[in-house]
């Protein structure tokens, strides 16, 4: 009963605005205080100190400052250039541009929301100017921005490593054919949508332009290969690419376009700040709210009852797809993955499922997330830069999120999508 109260309760303060953080740390301390009594008030600051500081957690305010550097040292405009002069004579140039830059993007930050912040003001304009619709610009750029937490590396994959006791660096590997799967998807989709409207071309195909634009966005096509040849290569760990991937956008941004002066420098530091502020508060109180899970036998249980539902593979992955889809809806996914993956990891060690391979079923499912309302935290900030109502943009959106429940699919049913490279190179 205290259990059903704890949920209900943690609802009711995030319909009342109460930050989730904050929700989930009263509700754990409310819970633990009617259950064991005020003794267990000096343990509480110890839990959350630990669930704050584990290792690999690093790695994402790491990320989170590269990706808010790039943002303001000219990175992100010559990643858009390249894609521009590559992909510019295609039917819908803008939009294929969009997706495209994202990919790259997320090669680098690991953030949705960095990705969209970045991409969005330069390109959701452009296309409008180019007689896109604006609700159809601002689809394109939130969906594509999400493939930041498929394709490595990923916030989102790094907590639930985590909060799983996986491999970091085997979810990174997992996440690629995915990733590239969906991203492709979305530009297919993109052209036929530019030949059923007649979408412009931005500019006739030149290999010179090209080659001009590749010289100009080098160093920044060289940071993905730097990060992730490092992480996989083993030289370095997740955590300490992330720290390799800051001094190197610090090193391109500073010393190679010489655009990231001091101010600049500042804005990125307490953005990164900000928003890394965020996710480990909920890291902290979420820890809060675990440890009383775990005392209370919550994810034991409910492994036990979904296993007495059924106990067939296929059917246990079908209903957490449908589970992580509705939460999504409603949670940030650090939320999601904080307060859900160590609930639902005894039923997926039961049913005997890859936590590598389920690692991706989650993210694809909270990288939907951020693309359905009410909260879908990418597609709000989209429609903001874009300046379009929320439910036309959703309308527009419909089609890539189809592409990423069609990616969704395939990866929960078909292993080898995911598990492939990871069999290939660590097992």
């Amino acid at each position: 009963m205290t259990e059903v109260l704890v949920f209900v309760g943690i609802v009711a303060l995030v319909l009342i605005n109460v930050p989730i953080a904050v929700a989930l740390g009263i509700a754990a301390v409310a819970a633990m205080l009617a259950t064991q009594g005020t003794a267990t008030l000096p343990n509480l600051a110890i839990a959350m100190y630990q669930g704050a500081t584990s290792f690999p957690l690093i790695a994402i305010p790491l990320f989170i400052l590269a990706g808010a550097i790039m943002n303001t040292s000219g990175i992100s405009r010559r990643l858009i250039d390249f894609c521009a002069a590559l992909l510019g004579s295609l039917k819908g140039g803008l939009a294929q541009v969009s997706v495209l830059t994202s990919m790259f993007f997320a090669e680098i930050s690991g953030s949705a929301v960095a990705d969209v912040a970045a991409t969005g003001p330069i390109l959701i304009p452009a296309m409008k100017a180019r007689g896109y619709s604006g609700p159809f610009a601002a689809a394109v750029t939130s969906s594509s921005a999400s493939l930041a937490i498929i394709i490595p590396p990923s916030i989102p994959m790094i907590l639930y490593a985590v909060m799983a006791g996986t491999s970091v660096v085997q979810l990174f590997v997992a996440g690629i054919v995915p990733g590239l799967i969906a991203g492709f998807s979305m530009m297919v989709l993109c052209y036929y949508f530019a030949v059923r409207y007649n979408l412009p071309v931005e500019e006739a195909f030149k290999l010179r332009r090209l080659w001009s634009r590749f010289k100009d966005a080098a160093w920044a096509l060289l940071l993905p290969l730097i990060i992730l040849g490092g992480i996989f290569g083993g030289v370095v760990t997740a955590t300490e690419g992330a720290a390799l991937a800051v001094l190197a956008a610090l090193f391109v941004g500073l010393f190679i376009y010489r655009e990231l002066n001091w101010a600049h420098l500042r804005k990125a530091i307490i953005d990164g700040g900000v928003q890394t502020g965020v996710v480990m508060l909920l890291v902290a109180s979420s820890a809060l709210l675990g440890l009383y899970l775990t005392e209370a036998q919550v994810p034991q249980t409910v492994a036990r009852t979904l296993m007495g539902v059924t106990q067939e593979k296929w059917q246990v992955l079908m209903l957490l797809n449908v589970f992580f889809l509705f939460v999504g809806m409603f949670l940030h996914s650090a939320a999601a993955i904080i307060l859900v993956v160590p609930i639902v990891m005894p039923l997926v060690t039961a049913a005997g499922i890859d936590p590598v391979h389920f690692g991706v079923v989650v993210t694809l499912n909270l990288a939907i997330g951020q693309q359905t309302p009410p909260v879908a935290s990418v597609l709000m900030i989209t429609c903001s830069i874009a300046k379009e109502n929320v439910w036309d943009v959703t309308r527009a959106n419909i089609p890539f999120i189809l592409v990423l429940l069609a990616t969704l699919m395939l990866v929960t049913y078909v292993p080898i999508t995911t598990l492939g490279l990871v069999e290939l190179f660590y097992r």
